[in-house]
């Protein structure tokens, strides 16, 4: 394809225009400063593309020195090595959990499961939530119930996780993994029974599913994808016995919200859109929590 055929096929209603020919629009944006660049102006990248003046910004164009390093889509410093380090090492201590548990048996799950407020066999007083056990928000996102329960699971998350780590960066994707996990674990609290159990990864793997959609829409790739693996496992949420719905959809909201303050964070104030994102999706997850304790006290 030559250069004026790419011009006239990015010459699309509704999307901006190249920062140096406006008149070619273009759905793809420079990695690094988030300025739109045609085919003509993009220059490939380890993650994405990056315009002519961020691939020259070491030899004195003005651009700070911060942005010499080479950054993800969402402004996130690449990492050296293993992109898919983060992703590894959560499927690693989800496997150490479930093989504990299988040597050391049952009790390991009802001591970390999410549960409101119960009697449980084998332990003393009332366990749960309300009676002061917050991390079982936490340690509930790394217990499975089978073998089939946590295969699915991390397959789910290597097949989502690790594109998704490199397009963030590894600190951008472990808050959205926790956050997703715990509005999850918050929503789960609110709505199920209090003597009701629940456990594993699902929340936080949904979570990245929501944010996996913002960036493929973000980045202009094909939705239909993404779109359709959601909703087989939305049908099976729905239609499959014993699986916490709540969790699902828990996390899918929240890592939606949290994909969108990633990806589209205005340059000028990633940080703290993309932070404060996080933050106000923790704040509705805490307010949740205090509603169910006090509701249960």
């Amino acid at each position: 394809m030559n250069q004026d055929q790419g011009q006239d096929e990015a010459r699309q209603p509704g999307l901006p225009g190249c920062y140096r020919h406006p008149e070619v629009g273009t759905g793809i944006r420079c990695a690094r400063c988030d300025r739109p660049i045609c085919p003509q102006c993009m220059v490939s990248a380890s993650v994405g593309f990056q315009c002519p003046e961020c691939v020259r910004s070491g030899s004195g164009t003005g651009h700070a020195p911060a942005a010499n390093q080479p950054r993800t889509v969402a402004g996130g410093v690449l990492a050296a090595g293993d992109r898919q380090l983060v992703t590894k090492i959560l499927i690693g201590v989800n496997l150490a959990f479930f093989l504990v548990q299988l040597i050391v048996g049952t009790q390991v799950r009802d001591a970390l499961m999410l549960l409101g407020s119960a009697t449980v066999p084998g332990f003393d007083g009332v366990q749960g939530v309300a009676e002061g056990q917050w991390y079982r928000l936490v340690t509930s996102m790394f217990v499975h119930d089978g073998y089939l329960h946590i295969g699915f699971n991390m397959l789910s998350l290597w097949w989502v996780g690790g594109p998704l780590e490199a397009a963030l960066g590894r600190a951008r994707y472990l808050a959205l993994y926790f956050v997703s996990g715990l509005a999850g674990g918050a929503l789960t609290y609110l709505l199920t029974a209090q003597n009701q159990g629940s456990l594993g990864a699902s929340g936080a793997i949904f979570g990245l599913f929501g944010a996996l959609a913002v960036l493929m829409r973000r980045m202009q790739y094909d939705m239909r994808p993404v779109i359709g693996l959601l909703v087989v496992n939305l049908i099976f949420t729905f239609s499959w016995s014993g699986i916490a719905w709540q969790a699902h959809v828990g996390g899918l909201v929240a890592g939606v919200l949290v994909g969108i303050g990633m990806v589209h964070a205005p340059a000028d104030r990633r940080a703290l859109t993309q932070w404060g994102s996080c933050a106000a999706v923790l704040a509705v997850s805490l307010a949740l929590v205090l509603i169910r304790t006090a509701q249960l006290t």
